[in-house]
């Protein structure tokens, strides 16, 4: 109205159309027809002074997943932003949002996504909503309906403003006006040359569920003219369709609250069930953790990956009894065969009604067959046996000796001695091929995560585990270890071990108190300097006063948005410069190669020396923020040296992250210097 894109009549207008439908005042004004989508995102770009794109343009995007990986969905849905490219060489994280303007979700998006910076992209907020529900989920029809509202949305730029454009079917944006010899507008075949962006380096986690409804600025379009008709579902009773990630659905009887995503619901409920198992708690979770990883790396499509990851988390349903149940406890302890004999098919006939994916229920009723053939409850060998329930004897096995002290070795294994416990019955109880498939997988991203000292551990302090399942759940996706105390003993027990990075207590503690507790560490000589995040319900000024007074890092009160908080606790561990990462990290080089670990180490950007001996000599490689600066075998220096090391199939390594290279000798990128290492290993050079 100031600015007479609209008269003063049709402002008020949509004024009070918003405050009654609580809509969004541009959806309001797109839907009135009083401005045409390009109109208004123009005004809006200039106001804000920053890029716009039009909902045309970004239906045609094509997210990748790494970059999905930067900002988890639900924090994505509740700031309403959706990444869009990542530049890695200045760090910057590009991402579209309907309000360029708010500083402190820029920031807080900053956190969440590690970027260095962050820059903004102007949409309509409908079309932000629906980049995000076709991202993360892969459900387009958010664009379909505003597709029919305007036929003729165009990109328009301004000649005033850098504009962002997208080519057909890709996400990765060419920006105009970045240097002085990018200002002109570009042509179509020099749209077509210009390199992409490169995105951040891909960490193998749970795809994110389909977005709940918005809690900021709900968008309502109209319906299309021609509702699809209701899915068919043969059954007697009525029911309600309940998506999961990919393109299969549950039958849910009518009257059950049916919540966006089935398998985040089972997460939670299952994971609030195993509570009460001692050595088991989040174990379902996990194994579900493992099963996708494990789909992903046999490159499953979504439908079939949805449902082993749904066995994973009911596969122990009906069946906490006095043993765990997995295939090696079955195929080792005749007790163990007996009961698992008598329960292996309760999960599958307590969730019937649900009518679950016959890979879901084949995967649950088989996980106790063996490769062999000598299982049950069919003596199916080989590939008789579903893939779903070889994967399920697989993670739940590995899940149980790595979790559960009373499994066969009578204590937890560590990942590699787990592994190898593994491929001790392979062939007989466990597919041979998958286990070696696995062994990869897990190793290789431990291996990665302890490079790049993501793995922190943090303790929870807390005596309800109700308040605590959430937060620890989004904390284990993020990468930390975590373990849990409810009382002030069991804390002090475990941060005397000394392998505690941070710390998140309450400070109601039943009969004792938090803050007491924190007091009593702070005399300890490993509590000195510990982080502390007390989060509690307590919201009395005197509480927070005395919580800052014993060193206290932050004071947050419950309920927090666990997305959120992770974040900001991963911000506090990097300022902090964690113990851990000067610890330094060894292994061997059959657990990953040379190539994979000069590309995890420069896109972490991380510095110090890789230390190698193998039984063709000894040498190094220097880096400085991820670029290899210099390389030292035998007589050999430089790029020379780093080539011969590229050769390198068996040996030992270790990072030494406190080493400071004397000078930079190698000029050349990382990325440049693989490409033509990789080039001599094929030509033979």
């Amino acid at each position: 109205m100031r600015d007479k894109v609209l008269k003063a009549d049709q402002g008020e207008r949509a004024i009070a159309e918003a405050r009654a439908s609580s809509e969004r005042i541009e959806e309001v004004l797109l839907d009135l027809g009083m401005l045409s989508e390009a109109d208004m995102l123009k005004s809006l770009s200039a106001h804000y002074q920053v890029n716009f794109i039009s909902a045309e343009k970004l239906s045609k995007a094509d997210v990748a997943r790494a970059l999905l990986n930067m900002i988890p969905q639900r924090f994505a849905e509740k700031i309403g932003v959706c990444p869009v490219v990542f530049d890695a060489v200045r760090h910057a994280l590009t991402v579209v949002t309907a309000d360029p303007d708010d500083a402190e979700a820029m920031k807080e998006v900053q956190l969440a996504s590690g970027a260095r910076e962050v820059k903004a992209v102007l949409a309509r907020p409908a079309a932000v909503k629906a980049l995000i529900t076709k991202a993360y989920a892969g459900d387009p029809h958010g664009f379909e309906l505003l597709e029919r509202q305007s036929q003729h949305m165009q990109f328009h730029s301004m000649p005033a403003q850098r504009n962002i454009v997208f080519e057909d079917n890709s996400a990765q944006p060419v920006s105009r006006g970045d240097s002085r010899a990018r200002e002109r507008d570009l042509g179509e075949d020099e749209l077509k040359r210009a390199p992409p962006a490169a995105p951040a380096p891909r960490t193998l986690s749970a795809p994110p569920p389909p977005p709940p409804r918005s809690t900021r600025a709900p968008v309502v379009p109209p319906p299309p003219a021609q509702p699809p008709p209701p899915p068919q579902v043969a059954t007697s009773a009525p029911v309600l369709a309940v998506m999961t990630p990919g393109p299969f659905s549950f039958a849910l009887p009518a009257g059950i609250a049916a919540g966006p995503s089935f398998l985040e619901l089972l997460n939670v409920l299952v994971s609030l069930l195993e509570n009460a198992r001692p050595d088991l708690r989040g174990h379902s979770a996990q194994v579900a953790r493992l099963a996708r990883r494990l789909a992903e790396k046999l490159n499953l499509d979504p439908a079939t990956t949805a449902a082993i990851v749904c066995a994973a988390y009911v596969h122990d349903l009906g069946k906490m009894g006095q043993y765990h149940l997995t295939a090696l406890n079955c195929s080792e302890y005749d007790g163990h065969k007996v009961a698992a004999q008598k329960v292996h098919g309760v999960p599958a006939r307590l969730l019937d009604p649900v009518r679950m994916p016959l890979e879901t229920r084949e995967a649950v009723e088989h996980m106790y067959e063996r490769y062999d053939g000598k299982g049950f409850p069919a003596g199916q060998s080989g590939k008789e046996v579903s893939l779903g329930a070889r994967v399920l004897a697989i993670c739940d096995t590995y899940a149980d000796l790595t979790q559960n002290p009373r499994n066969p070795y009578r204590k937890t294994l560590a990942p590699n001695e787990a592994c190898a416990a593994l491929t001790k019955h392979k062939g007989t109880i466990f597919d041979p091929n998958l286990v070696d498939l696995f062994h990869h997988t897990v190793l290789g991203e431990d291996l990665k995560a302890r490079l790049l000292s993501s793995r922190a551990q943090a303790l929870l302090v807390d005596t309800d585990p109700e308040e605590t399942t959430v937060l620890e759940l989004r904390m284990i996706e993020q990468g930390f270890v975590v373990k849990t105390a409810r009382s002030p003993e069991q804390a002090v027990k475990i941060l005397s071990e000394g392998e505690t990075d941070l710390v998140i207590g309450e400070v109601d503690l039943g009969p004792h108190d938090g803050l007491g507790l924190l007091a009593q560490v702070r005399q300890m000589p490993w509590g000195k300097d510990l982080p502390w995040v007390v989060y509690t319900r307590r919201q009395e000024r005197a509480v927070a006063q005395k919580s800052f007074e014993l060193g206290a890092l932050d004071f947050v009160n419950k309920p927090a948005n666990a997305d959120v908080l992770v974040a900001k606790l991963k911000a506090m561990l990097d300022q902090r410069a964690s113990a851990r990462a000067s610890r330094g990290v060894s292994g061997s080089l059959r657990e990953m190669s040379l190539p994979d670990m000069v590309q995890v180490l420069f896109h972490g950007r991380k510095s110090g020396a890789l230390r190698i001996r193998a039984r063709e000599g000894a040498g190094e490689i220097h880096f400085v923020e991820g670029n290899v600066v210099n390389a030292l075998w035998g007589d050999l220096k430089g790029e020379p040296a780093f080539f011969a090391m590229l050769q390198l199939a068996d040996g030992e390594f270790a990072l030494d992250p406190a080493f400071k290279p004397a000078g930079r000798v190698i000029h050349q990128s990382s990325e440049a210097l693989l490409l033509e290492g990789m080039r001599r290993m094929d030509e033979g050079v």
